[in-house]
C-alpha cells in the first residue's frame, strides 16, 4: 500500500527533516544549548565533517538552527536551536520513550524460549541417488 503525504502533510514535513541521518541527534545535541562545529560532531559520534556541515546547513535552511559567527581571532562560529527547532524537545521525549518501548520488547524476544526448530530444507540440487552395478545407465 502507498501512502498519500497529501493525507498529512505535517508529518510528511517533519519526516523529510528527521529522515536524513544525524538530524535528529544534532537537533536532540543543541538542545542542550549552543555548540561550536567540533563540540556537535563530539556529542553525536562517528559524523564527519563534510555530512556534518551538510546537516547543519540544512536544518538552518529549515529555520531549526541559527548560525553566529563571533568576529576576532580566532573567528568563533556556535549553533543555537531556533524556536522552531526547540520544538523538537517534546517530539524527542516521545521517541526516546517509543525507543525505549522498542528495546524492551527485542530483550524480551531475546529471552523466551524459542521453538523447536524444524528440520532445514535442502538447499541447491537433490542428492544423486547411487546407480547400482550392472544397471543400464540410461543410454
Amino acid at each position: 500500500m502507498l501512502v498519500d503525504s497529501s493525507d498529512c502533510p505535517g508529518f510528511s514535513a517533519a519526516m523529510e527533516v528527521l529522515a536524513k541521518p544525524w538530524t535528529g541527534l544534532l537537533i536532540r545535541a543543541l538542545g542542550a544549548g549552543p555548540l561550536r562545529f567540533k563540540e556537535l560532531g563530539q556529542h553525536v559520534g562517528p559524523i564527519g565533517d563534510r555530512m556534518l556541515s551538510l546537516r547543519l546547513r540544512e536544518l538552518e535552511g529549515h529555520g531549526l538552527v541559527h548560525r553566529e559567527v563571533f568576529p576576532g581571532p580566532p573567528v568563533r562560529v556556535e549553533y543555537a536551536l531556533t524556536d522552531l527547532g526547540r520544538g523538537f524537545g517534546e517530539v524527542a521525549k516521545a521517541v526516546s520513550q517509543w525507543g525505549h518501548a522498542l528495546l524492551g520488547a527485542r530483550t524480551k524476544e531475546k529471552l523466551a524460549p524459542a521453538a523447536p526448530a524444524s528440520a532445514p530444507a535442502p538447499r541447491g540440487r537433490p542428492p544423486r541417488r547411487p546407480r547400482l552395478r550392472g544397471a543400464p545407465t540410461g543410454q
